[in-house]
């Protein structure tokens, strides 16, 4: 049964940067101006050094040790999910799961999200969607981006929206159709090097602004393959293993690494808000406290206004649009577009445990 409106629903969002897991507790409406929402309650829980060790090693795990690593995963999302419904009256009709990404290789067919749906929906006793991108590589997209439509749909009144997490993507209206796609690594490639300094992340880019650009090194990430190719395009972490990683391996300093990537992001940022002449701008993701690299972006394109909202919405875009991904889904309308994905229709992905 399709269910009516409004309806509650629950985002459960945990990304590339292996921060922690994001919960968005929505009401979604629709009127005649289209959809709207408000965000209940959101919540994140972090994860302990130990399980980011399992996450960020979890591709090259044995096949056993991979399930169990699943199971676990989706039994702590259960639990940290009931912990955080206890909290409030209001109770969701849905669970929308993302999952953690272990393996994202589209082009060979293959997209992987650890969080068992049926576990998740057998412990809470809410209906849960999970695996939302395995029918759009199916249909040969890339499975990603997914935030568009909410983008589309939800934020509207900016001509394009910008999400600074481990990967950077931007999506856009253009002649009729959203274009979407990763710009380039961001939070994944800036956390990393302020791990050598001994910090989970590089505070309001505080270190990055003491630090020296290298030349060299500028070049060589901003000549990567990536940032030729046209069309529909996603990253994912092999390619940052493979492709970006070894060249941060150099003698100089943390502080010139970070200064040199922030000045690579934001080339690349500037890069696609120039070539699109954006005027408006919505910031959010974990790089939108990244004081530094706002004014950076902001300097290299100056026609455009950047907006950072509320702390909530930086914080928890994403899990919210889970939700409304998850409404979609089970209200059987498409919530995943072949125009930036590069399926070959638009579809309704996710898989519906009772």
């Amino acid at each position: 049964m399709i269910p009516a409106l409004p309806i509650i629903a629950l985002g459960a969002m945990s990304g590339t940067s292996l921060d922690g897991l994001d919960l968005a507790l929505c009401r979604f409406t629709q009127d005649e101006t289209g959809w709207n929402y408000h965000t209940l309650h959101c919540q994140t829980f972090g994860y302990s050094a130990e399980f980011k060790e399992q996450l960020a090693r979890a591709e090259n795990m044995s096949a056993l040790d991979f399930m169990r690593l699943d199971r676990e995963f989706s039994e702590m999302t259960a639990a940290h999910i009931n912990q955080f419904l206890e909290q409030f009256p209001e109770k969701p009709a849905l669970i929308a799961s993302h999952g953690q990404t272990i393996f994202h290789q589209p082009d060979k067919g293959l997209t992987v999200q650890i969080g068992n749906g049926a576990i998740i929906a057998a412990r809470t006793g809410i209906p849960t969607v999970c695996d939302f991108r395995t029918t759009d590589v199916a249909l040969g997209g890339q499975g990603a981006p997914l935030v568009p439509i909410g983008d589309k749909l939800l934020y509207h009144s900016y001509k394009a929206c910008l999400n600074l997490g481990g990967f950077c993507n931007i999506s856009f209206d253009e002649n009729g159709h959203r274009m979407a796609f990763d710009i380039s690594p961001c939070n994944m490639m800036l956390n990393l090097l302020a791990s050598r300094i001994g910090h989970p992340f590089d505070n309001q880019g505080e270190n990055a602004r003491k630090g020296t650009m290298i030349p060299e090194l500028l070049h060589q990430l901003n000549h990567l393959d990536y940032y030729s190719q046209t069309g529909a395009k996603s990253l994912g972490k092999e390619w940052f293993v493979e492709k970006v990683q070894p060249l941060l391996n150099g003698e100089h300093a943390p502080e010139d690494l970070l200064r040199t990537a922030a000045e690579h992001i934001s080339f690349q940022i500037a890069r696609i808000l120039n070539q699109q002449k954006i005027e408006t701008l919505l910031v959010t993701g974990g790089g939108a406290h990244n004081t530094f690299l706002l004014e950076l972006i902001q300097e290299k394109s100056p026609e455009c206004t950047l907006t950072v909202p509320n702390d909530e919405t930086v914080d928890f875009k994403e899990a919210i649009i889970f939700a409304f991904l998850g409404v979609l889904r089970v209200m059987r309308q498409h919530n995943c577009l072949a125009d930036v994905t590069g399926a070959c229709r638009d579809n309704c992905g996710g898989a519906v445990y009772l």
